[in-house]
């Protein structure tokens, strides 16, 4: 189905740039595109506009269980790792923070309920991960809190929620034993 979408949408955006098209198939060519690319993945499709879809929401499939959505935010997780942008000099970079973490930290994913994913990041360097406020608290630094940023964007990704219908699954961002995104 996804190849299907593909080949119309192609067919569809050359008849739309092509010099010898009509300005009313033109127009007809753009609406079609519209609904097409409204329908495509990442986009509501049921109508009900309050509806928001994670980007990878379809990869898993519309009926997947937690365990296999757990398995493909593992994968993620471990492709960001090693993903590494080398770029010539004078080349914009793209900094992950999970690709700027240091080595020896590590990162497990877990699904202790039906519906709540839990990534809990352990083997923080003090150094690199902690902090003390103002108050002498240890507390995450700015590189951490990225981290988790990053992590709850990986994991958002799979997940839907609306007015009319719930979150397909609720997740916690922990370091060691402190909880940073609930």
């Amino acid at each position: 189905m996804g190849n299907d979408h593909f080949v119309r949408i192609t067919r569809l955006r050359a008849l739309i740039d092509h010099e010898n098209t009509g300005e009313g198939e033109r127009a007809t060519a753009e609406r079609m595109l519209d609904r097409l690319l409204r329908k495509s993945v990442g986009h509501n499709t049921s109508g009900a506009s309050d509806r928001v879809y994670g980007s990878r929401h379809h990869r898993a499939g519309r009926h997947a269980s937690t365990a296999s959505i757990v398995e493909s935010v593992r994968e993620d997780i471990a492709f960001a790792r090693t993903f590494a942008t080398a770029g010539a000099p004078g080349e914009v970079t793209v900094h992950s923070p999970l690709a700027a973490a240091p080595a020896e930290l590590t990162v497990a994913v877990t699904t202790p309920f039906a519906d709540q994913i839990v990534v809990t990041i352990t083997d923080i360097p003090p150094s690199w991960g902690w902090e003390p406020d103002e108050f002498d608290r240890i507390t995450a630094t700015e590189d951490l809190r990225r981290l988790a940023d990053e992590l709850a964007e990986i994991i958002d990704s799979y997940n839907h929620d609306g007015a009319d219908v719930g979150p397909r699954f609720f997740r916690t961002i922990r370091a060691q034993e402190t909880t940073l995104i609930r």
